[in-house]
């Protein structure tokens, strides 16, 4: 498992010597000045097994929870490729390697789709899905190479089942999950393990942060540690796809099995 610490290399023959510094595995986490992000940051640093960087927008507060985690703080903008390829350099620059990328950073946004501006279409799928995939493009390879590894995306059971007026938010969820599975045949008989978390809604800024309060009545927001839990134990266990709250894998099962069954339900209950 990654976050199994290990020791370092004897320089030039590769392999560990008693005595020598453990190494702590360096799990990087994007999205942690807030929401998601911050409780995974928060999770893992009471795990007290690895190094942390944490990847985000907001400067303050991104400095506040390095001060509580031990992490390192490295600020990116992740609608930008440049901004994507300057975290993923300063990570490898700052530790050497990362061995977990939990990839939290995302964001949304509710409404019509005919109304929706271009410039939140192309910020939403940016976010949402091409940093990650990009992220993974460069972190990968080293992983792969030293045959161990994780990779996490912070998915939504949105990209499982589509939900009216969140079509293209929906639409970048889903991407992942299509992105992960692919991952997932390519890296057979690797180390390296793949993991979607599936949550429903989450109470964190995010809603705020669209515009748009979440006005369900049920489901009810889950807290965000314990979406950060279900993130550590699927790096320490190793697990592929996990819904929050579990009971949710019904429904998506439901939507896989009887489709049109499930959408009538879904437009008369909403």
């Amino acid at each position: 498992m990654p976050l199994t610490p290990r020791r370092e290399a004897t320089p030039g023959r590769g392999r560990p010597v008693g005595g020598e510094p453990v190494a702590r595995p360096v799990v990087l986490v994007t999205g942690a000045s807030s929401g998601i992000g911050e409780a995974v940051a928060d999770r893992f640093a009471a795990d007290g097994r690895c190094r942390l960087l944490l990847g985000g927008r907001d400067e303050e507060r991104l400095a506040a929870v390095a001060r509580r985690t031990g992490g390192g703080a490295l600020r990116a903008d992740l609608a930008e490729r440049a901004g994507v390829e300057r975290l993923a350099a300063e990570a490898l620059e700052r530790e050497g390697r990362v061995d977990v990328l939990v990839a939290a950073a995302g964001i949304g946004w509710a409404g019509p789709f005919p109304r929706m501006p271009a410039d939140a279409v192309d910020r939403l799928i940016a976010v949402n899905l091409t940093s990650v995939v990009h992220l993974v493009r460069l972190l990968l390879p080293p992983m792969a190479e030293r045959g161990v590894g994780h990779l996490v995306m912070i998915g939504s059971m949105a990209g499982r089942v589509g939900v009216a007026n969140e079509a293209v938010y929906a639409t970048t969820k889903g991407g992942l999950l299509a992105f992960a599975d692919s991952l997932r045949y390519e890296l057979a008989g690797t180390r390296v393990g793949v993991t979607v978390v599936l949550p429903g809604a989450v109470d964190t800024p995010f809603f705020t942060t669209r515009g748009v309060p979440y006005h369900r009545d049920h489901p009810r927001p889950v807290p965000a540690e314990r979406v950060a839990e279900v993130v550590w134990r699927a790096v320490v266990r190793g697990r592929d796809d996990v819904f929050v709250p579990g009971w949710l894998a019904m429904p998506a099962r439901m939507h896989g099995a009887v489709p049109g069954f499930f959408r009538a339900m879904a437009k008369r209950f909403g």
